[in-house]
């Protein structure tokens, strides 16, 4: 399924010839790929200097099929996950500090770089991640996006005893289960009126659930937004106490609006988590290895991409969606 054009708000359906692994790379035959909120803004002409044609996804699960000139870290038949960071530069004083997900030459998997939408993707076996078992194709493919930016905001938040999430959608309600696992108390923040998303954040052992315009019963330590909606920034740290963080997880959101400034006050923290680096991927692919997280999944047939990604749009997937091939 390709992008054809910037702000094209859908995809196309096309015949391709499949792609040959180079020096360094790995083709892989897709199983499954999840589709992300930074694929709908894709499609939808929120995301700046999109490299159209251009095939979306960034959440892949497949096998590897061919390996290119070079490549000793994995073997045909070998399944691999592939996630949003497909390349640094390596000699920046961002990858050389730790920060690979600052590098200004990075390139993003299905946004510069052909993505996992199609039956095939070719990616540089570096950024290639063996996955863990206990967990299916589609299973898997939320913990490629929603797990690594999710538990990467997650650590941004700090050793916050009581956490608010707010957007209980596929990363929320991955990283819900990591935070519930380490002792956290969990506040869900859901759209008015979304009783099953606020039933599936009970289910998952958050101890309260609400609608992002109510006030949680107790201060929060810090809170995480994942839905890309800026009118929540000033809402969540009037819930937050003094010296709590609000992150912001999302590459994308609408403008935050004007807020006093005793809301920030009392060493408040405001801040966005861009990208996910390589360790960030190693450190949560092996909690997940450990920790059996049951990500729901909706599965969609690779031609009802669109469908999937309206379903997204308009608040009628419940966890994760899925393509599978």
């Amino acid at each position: 399924m390709v992008l054809q054009r910037a702000n094209a708000g859908s995809l196309e359906l096309a015949d391709r010839d499949v792609p040959t692994a180079l020096p360094g790379e790995v083709l892989i035959r897709v199983k499954a790929c999840g589709v992300c909120r930074t694929d709908l803004h894709l499609v939808d002409g929120e995301l700046p200097d999109v490299e159209a044609p251009i095939i979306p996804g960034h959440e892949i699960v497949g096998v590897v099929e061919q390996l290119g000139d070079g490549v000793a870290r994995f073997g045909v038949g070998d399944r691999v996950g592939v996630p949003w960071l497909a390349h640094t530069c390596g000699v920046c004083a961002y990858c050389r500090s730790g920060r690979e997900n600052l590098c200004v030459e990075a390139r993003f998997t299905g946004y510069q770089l052909d993505g996992g939408y199609a039956e095939y993707a070719v990616a540089d076996a570096e950024y290639v991640f063996t996955l863990p078992e206990g967990y299916g194709d589609a299973e898997a493919a939320p913990l490629l996006c929603a797990g690594l930016i999710g538990y990467r905001a997650y650590r941004a938040a700090g050793a916050a005893p009581r956490l608010g999430l707010y957007g209980f959608g596929a990363a929320a309600h991955v990283i819900a289960q990591v935070a519930v696992h380490e002792g956290r108390d969990l506040y869900a923040f859901t759209s008015p009126g979304d009783d099953p998303a606020q039933a599936l954040a009970r289910s998952l052992g958050c101890v309260w659930a609400g609608a992002s315009d109510q006030p949680p019963p107790v201060s929060l330590d810090a809170a995480i937004i994942f839905a890309p909606v800026g009118r929540l920034v000033p809402e969540a740290l009037s819930h937050v106490g003094p010296g709590g963080a609000v992150v912001c997880a999302g590459i994308h959101m609408s403008d935050i609006p004007s807020f006093p400034y005793r809301q920030l006050w009392g060493e408040r923290v405001v801040r966005s988590v861009a990208n996910l680096t390589r360790e960030d991927a190693r450190e949560f692919l092996s909690i997940a290895a450990n920790l059996r997280i049951k990500t729901h999944v909706q599965t969609y047939t690779l031609s009802d991409a669109n469908r999937a990604l309206e379903d997204l749009r308009n608040g009628r997937v419940s966890g994760a969606a899925v393509l599978t091939t």
